[in-house]
């Protein structure tokens, strides 16, 4: 009976692992993930959904034993961040987080409005793939604009005496990527070259994907830049992800990084897509 329980087990993990590679499969599934999130219109409320969103997917991130390393951080005005741009560091990590592209809402009972009124937020996540080996992208100093600028942080702790800061801007296409959380500018330099790398590579990626679809005719919907998941908190409490429909009433679980089923419902979902 032993050895039967142990076969039946051995072959739920073999199953299970069969299974990860069809849902993980692409080629850059296996790389570092780099993470943006920027506050949409809304001001306070905004960024505090955006701060909020934040501490969610760190919390992601040490549940599966995964390191975050922060690129830069806007904060807020008042409270919360406009922006934030971290480094996820292990395997897969994009592959799972991709799911998370998108716009996230939040309905709540605003902490800010001494009326208690409702208000709706909105955040944008984007996820791209670390790549520092993209033949395809080639990075000349007479491409890109540097400027160095102070680093900053609240209650001037984080300031650098020194502008040690780095913005790079790619001057044929635009594209920014900054960085102002190493110790030095070289440290700083090099991470920002990083990001506009795999930012230059996801545009790469983009181009190539219209291209096929403008010459085979496929009907593929592109998800970036739509409502992916809904954050209810008030009248009641639901997260439901547009996508696959997969809903919980266990917010605060969410919140604290319970993610996995909504990537994994978007992974199996993708996957049935291309089949």
């Amino acid at each position: 009976m032993r050895e039967i329980e142990e076969h039946l087990d051995r072959l739920s993990h073999e199953v299970g692992a069969l299974e990860f590679q069809r849902l993980l499969s692409d080629p850059l599934d296996s790389r570092n993930a780099i993470v943006s999130i920027n506050a949409g219109a809304g001001g306070t409320e905004s960024c505090d959904w955006a701060q909020m969103l934040l501490r969610m997917y760190l919390r992601w991130v040490d549940r599966h034993g995964y390191a975050a390393k922060t690129v830069d951080l806007a904060p807020g005005e008042e409270a919360g961040i406009k922006s934030a741009t971290f480094l996820i560091e292990g395997a897969y990590a994009y592959g799972y987080l991709k799911a998370e592209c998108g716009v996230h809402r939040l309905v709540r009972i605003s902490p800010f409005d001494a009326n208690k009124r409702r208000h709706t937020s909105f955040a944008s996540v984007d996820v791209i793939a670390e790549v520092d080996d993209a033949p395809e992208i080639v990075i000349k100093d007479a491409d890109l604009k540097i400027d160095t600028y102070r680093a900053g942080g609240k209650g001037g702790q984080h300031v650098n005496k020194t502008s040690s800061a780095v913005r790079l801007t790619h001057l044929a296409t635009g594209i920014i990527a900054q960085c102002q959380n190493e110790r030095s500018q070289h440290q700083n330099k090099e991470m920002a070259m990083k990001v506009l790398r795999a930012r230059l590579y996801e545009r790469w990626l983009k181009e190539r994907e219209k291209e096929l679809k403008a010459k085979y005719g496929e009907k593929k919907e592109i998800a970036w830049g739509s409502q992916i998941r809904s954050y209810v908190f008030h009248p009641y409490t639901l997260v439901k992800d547009h996508r696959t429909a997969v809903e919980t009433s266990n917010g605060q679980a969410v919140m604290d990084g319970e993610l996995d089923e909504f990537i994994q419902a978007y992974l199996k979902a993708s996957l049935k897509k291309k089949g």
